[in-house]
């Protein structure tokens, strides 16, 4: 086994079964305690995750601990069930910004259409990351009433942005059979 995350959530996964994995990794996405969990998440996220830790305490301001809520949502990307929607639609509104950017890709890997709405505010997010992240994901899961968004974000500063953005509209097109 090496220390990619799919191996890593896969191992765990196996070990601790899908639904324990899962509920675990929404009870963190939920800002439950990461210290009461450090095993677990450093059987999802190895050497990372014990350096983090291990740097960290209860005392420490809450903001410095977004990573276990980034290692649990990048650990539903490859070990899934329906139970974690709620929980992933919740994350896009996270403080924290690489937790935004994560739960879009977990909308992307398993086509959460109930996060379509959610995803609209983060097409104007301040982290271009997430903007894109947004972009891609509602290329994915969106609807016609969410297209004029992504038209009023084909204007972004950001270059990727930009192209995410040309592409969601492409993708969306598509996948409704209809221009947008």
């Amino acid at each position: 086994m090496t220390d990619a995350p799919a191996d890593l959530a896969r191992s765990t996964a196996r070990r601790l079964g899908t639904d324990e994995t899962v509920a675990r990794c929404v009870t963190l996405l939920a800002h439950g305690d990461p210290f009461a969990e450090t095993d677990f998440l450093v059987s999802l996220s190895g050497a990372a995750a014990a350096s983090e830790m291990s740097r960290r305490t209860p005392d420490d301001d809450p903001t410095l601990l977004y990573w276990p809520r980034v290692w649990a949502a990048r650990a539903l990307v490859y070990v899934w069930s329906e139970d974690a929607v709620p929980a992933v639609v919740a994350a896009l509104g996270d403080d924290a910004w690489r937790v935004r950017e994560m739960a879009a890709k977990v909308v992307v890997a398993h086509e959460v259409g109930a996060a379509g709405d959610a995803l609209v505010p983060l097409l104007t997010d301040p982290v271009p990351r997430v903007r894109s992240a947004a972009a891609r994901a509602l290329g994915t899961v969106g609807e016609a009433e969410h297209a004029p968004a992504l038209r009023a974000a084909a204007g972004d500063d950001d270059p990727d942005v930009r192209r995410r953005v040309a592409a969601a509209l492409t993708a969306l097109s598509r996948r409704l059979d209809r221009p947008l």
